[in-house]
Order: structure tokens, then sequence, then C-alpha cells
């Protein structure tokens, strides 16, 4: 990899070491999931260590990037009334092109994929002109991208973030 980068997760160079989880950090997490605002106070009995100790864990677990504590918002309550999909086919280096349109504000998801399309994009807009703006003017433009089809949602029928630990 010519600019000495290793490999990426998460759109992060991945650690040497991927820190080695026991259990109590697997219960912190999963706790963790099902709410995220839980205090230390009631999240250290439940995993079996003091307030101190519960808190140094959850830093060490942020830290080295194994989790993120972050409110997850209803687009459409906080004014976003269009989600999609969109399927990009490309040229040239996949993670360049995937690190530039992951600079884009709109997209707040983006995997690098095998199959039909080389890159898989989620975007929230307010609306229908700001899809097609964004679409149009802002990812069919970006150098490397060769095609975008948009796949609109029309109901979002599961969306969860606690799938645990193993």
């Amino acid at each position: 990899m010519g600019s000495g980068a290793g490999p990426r997760r998460n759109g992060r160079a991945a650690v040497a070491a991927a820190p080695a989880l026991d259990e109590i950090d697997k219960a912190i997490i999963r706790a963790l999931q099902v709410d995220g605002r839980m205090s230390y106070a009631k999240l250290g009995p439940e995993v079996g260590l003091s307030q101190a100790a519960v808190r140094q864990r959850v830093q060490r677990l942020t830290d080295s990037g194994v989790m993120q504590v972050v409110a997850v918002t209803d687009p459409l309550s906080v004014g976003f009334t269009v989600q999609a999909m969109i399927g990009v086919r490309a040229e040239g280096d996949l993670r360049v092109l995937a690190a530039n349109l992951g600079a884009i504000t709109e997209i707040d998801y983006v995997v690098i994929a095998s199959g039909a399309y080389d890159l898989l994009l989620e975007v929230v807009c307010e609306d229908t002109d700001h899809l097609l703006a964004l679409v149009n003017d802002v990812i069919r433009a970006t150098p490397g991208v060769r095609s975008a089809e948009v796949f609109t949602y029309l109901d979002l029928v599961k969306q969860t973030y606690t799938w645990g630990t193993r």
C-alpha cells in the first residue's frame, strides 16, 4: 500500500493489534447498546465493577475505537424527508474514492462492496431537490465515479445497533 497505511476498518487505519475484549468489556458494550445514556453508577454494578473502574473501561473502549456512544436521531423528526442508498460503479482506487465520498456531509455510510456496485452509499437529504443536487452535482461529478444508481427509501422498517458482541 503505497502510502504506508495499514488495513482500514470503519474509515480508520487499523491499530496494530485490536484490544482483547473480556466478558466485562462485552457486558459493558451490550448494556450501552441498549441504553447509551446509562450512568456509570448504574452500569458498574450491572457488570460487576466500581463506578470508577467502569468509567476507565468505557474510556478505553472508546479511545481504542471499539465503540462509540452517540445519539441516533430519526431523520424525519429533524427535517430530513428523503433517505436513499446509492450504488456506485467506480474506476481507479476504491479506497481513495470511498474517502472522498465519505467527506461529503450528506453521505453517512460508505462501504466498499463486491458485486454489482463497487461502493454503497447511504444519504440523508432534506427533500428530493436536495437528493437530485447531491447525486447530479456532487456524487456523479466526483472523479472516479462511473455511474450511480439511486434507491430511494419508501419506508425504513428496521434499523438497530444492538447486535451485541461475540
